[in-house]
């Protein structure tokens, strides 16, 4: 059984070597011509967006200088609403939506991520 180990060793480390080995082999063997692009599977360099662990957002509506129009098209903001946002201004941070009972907790927590209260 000793005189087998090390045979059995060799064997598994050169196995490992070629099934690591062969895609990349693989790739670099096919021929590239001249005029040809890169395949059609593979997206550009350029095309890959970078991995930031958040999702893109749109911008931001600013409570302070929003119409009434772009007020009501937040979720759970309807015209009587939205005038009295228009009314309570400024703000000087967006919670002041909750703090000064405009909006319940329940409706700021669906747009907070969507307006900002920005200082002039």
């Amino acid at each position: 059984m000793t005189c087998f180990r090390p045979f059995l060793r060799r064997f598994v480390l050169i196995a490992l070597t070629a099934a690591l080995s062969a895609p990349a082999l693989a790739q670099s063997a096919q021929p590239a011509s001249p005029g040809a692009s890169a395949p059609a599977s593979r997206p550009a360099p350029a095309a890959i967006a970078p991995v930031t662990g958040k999702a893109p957002t749109a911008a931001l509506l600013d409570i302070n200088s929003a119409s009434p129009a772009e007020l009501d098209a937040l979720p759970g903001i309807g015209a009587a609403r939205s005038d009295a946002i228009i009314k309570g201004r400024p703000y000087k941070g967006k919670d002041e939506l909750v703090q000064k009972n405009i909006l319940p907790k329940g409706v700021y927590d669906k747009i907070k991520d969507k307006i900002i209260a920005k200082q002039k």
